[in-house]
This record gives C-alpha cells, structure tokens and sequence, in this order.
C-alpha cells in the first residue's frame, strides 16, 4: 500500500467581496488548519464575491471545507446580497480537483460526502455539478445558475411550473431555494479554471465584448474558455475577463494572441494580462516555452521545484 500522501485542490466562492469581517471570518475556516494549506483569498468588490483557493489532505480538507460553508451560510443573507456576479447562493459553490495522488472519482467521491454533510449540517439545498451531476444539463453551473438567486427561487417556488423537475435541488427539505442562505454547488473535476484577465487600451466596452465573444467557445472560440468583455471601475481601459477550464489544452499564451489579433482589428492595443489568483506551474511554463521558443526543457530544471514536496 502506497505510504504517499493525498492532495485535493478546492477552489471554493462565496458571496461576499465587500465585508471584510464576513471576507476574514469565511476564509478564517481554512487557515491554520493542520493538513490543510491555504493558498489564496481574492475579493472581487464589484462581482461581491470571494475566491479561496486551499490544497489538503481529503480528511482535514473536507472538515475545513465545511466549516467554511457553514460560516458563509451564517454570516451572509441572500435575500440583502447583490452583485455583478452569477450566484444563487451564500457559499455559492464547493468545487474538487485532483493535485498529487488523487484522482477525479476520489474527488467525485468526497464532494458526495461534503454536499450530503453540509446539507445534514446546515439545511441549505445542495446542487451536484460537473463530474458528480445527476444529469448531462447540471454539469454545467451556468444552467444551474440560470435565473441566479432570484429568478431561481421564483421558479421553484412554482411545483407545478415546467422546469420545476429539472431545476430543483438535489438535497433539500422541500424543493425551494433557502431565502436566506440560496443554495450551494457542489463539484468535482479533472481540471480546475484558470481566472486570466487581457487589459485593453480602449474605454469602448462594446470592443471588449466582441473581442470575448471571438474568443468563447459557443461563439466560435475556444471550447474551454468562457470569456466577457467588461470595464473594471479601478482600472484604465476595458477588459476581456477569462475562464480557462483546461489550461493544457488551451494555454494562456493561445488566448493573449488571439485578443491581440482580434484587437487590432478595432485599432486597439493590449496593454498587459493578469491572472487572478493561483495557477499551476505547467501552465506558466508552456507560455514560457513558447515565448522563448525552448527546446527540451524540463520543469526539474526551474530550481526551487526540487524544495517542493
């Protein structure tokens, strides 16, 4: 028996990027949490929404991951919470990767277990998306998401509407979002999102949006990256905000082009990129390789990898 140890990389969002009491008090429950590594917290003041981002052990990991929502679901009010933002919940979503000797069904198999407990905990409806979803349409979250936290309440407030079968819940005491607390999606997947920002020299936000259109794969873009073209109040210019759900398949430095191309077309200019939040040393490196135009170079060869467990 393999004597190696077990990590899960979770990439959960709440609704609250404004509080920072709430913002401190949420993410608190997954730091300082032995077997349990707290990477990241990114608050998005005009989404009103947090990004965490943790790596752990599946014990400690699923323990921490559920005081968390249940900090969440006590602290933040959905019926008083807006935000740009799709959600239809306070802990909004629980998603599970693989990172080192795990794989996508042990994933699978603890994010079972997290929904079922926290809804035994809390009472909050629990959705299953992705790798654990009870049908083709939930794996996406924007179907699940579709109406957010107000047009889906409304919904199933309905038993007799249309949709009400193919919309409600998963777990829940009576098939209706909680007016307080929504309702929480809870995940597993091969690969995590990358969140890449392409900063543009342009005020004009209709550019921004057919330059994100060009580049999301429904509209003939690519089949892995969700994209909008929006203005940041904080920031010059417009840009285009990325979701990259397979960075190896499509890598960072693939979509800079491809904005870049679609930019001049407009007689606009990139004026830098951003991730947001953390990412995997692979991703970074293809771009590298391809930027330099590296021939056989290995990731043993980036020194501070040989400190790394």
């Amino acid at each position: 028996m393999s004597t190696e140890k077990k990590y899960m990389l979770a990439v959960p969002n709440f609704s609250d990027g404004r509080n920072q009491e709430v913002i401190e008090a949420v993410s608190g429950e997954l730091k300082n949490v032995e077997g349990v590594t707290f990477v990241s917290c990114e608050p998005e003041h005009d989404f009103n929404r947090t990004v965490l981002c943790a790596i752990g052990e599946p014990g400690p990991l699923k323990e921490a991951l559920l005081k968390m929502a249940e900090k969440s679901t006590e602290l933040i009010d959905m019926s008083k919470q807006k935000g740009s933002h799709p959600r239809i919940g306070a802990q909004d979503t629980i998603p599970l990767f693989p990172f080192k000797n795990t794989t996508v069904e042990d994933c699978v198999n603890l994010a079972e277990e997290i929904g079922k407990e926290l809804h035994e905990r809390t009472g909050v409806p629990v959705f299953f998306a992705a790798e654990n979803a009870r049908s083709e349409e939930r794996k996406a979250l924007a179907y699940i998401r579709k109406g957010q936290y107000e047009g889906l309440k409304e919904l199933l407030e309905d038993s007799t509407h249309a949709d009400y079968e193919n919309r409600k819940p998963d777990l829940s005491v009576d098939g209706k979002l909680s007016e307080k607390m929504g309702a929480t999606i809870v995940s597993a997947e091969a690969e995590g999102l990358t969140a890449y920002n392409v900063f543009l020299d342009t005020e004009d936000v209709s550019v921004a949006k057919k330059i994100s259109k060009a580049v999301r794969g429904p509209s003939g873009g690519f089949s892995t990256v969700k994209s909008v073209g929006i203005k940041f109040p904080d920031h010059v210019g417009t840009v285009v905000s990325m979701n990259m759900f397979d960075c190896g398949k499509t890598p960072l430095y693939r979509t800079f082009n491809l904005v870049k191309q679609e930019a001049e077309r407009y007689g606009v200019k990139v004026t830098g990129s951003e991730i947001v939040g953390p990412i995997k040393l692979g991703n970074i490196i293809n771009s590298l390789e391809y930027y330099l135009g590296l021939e056989g170079f290995e990731t043993k060869q980036i020194l501070e990898t040989h400190l790394m467990d």
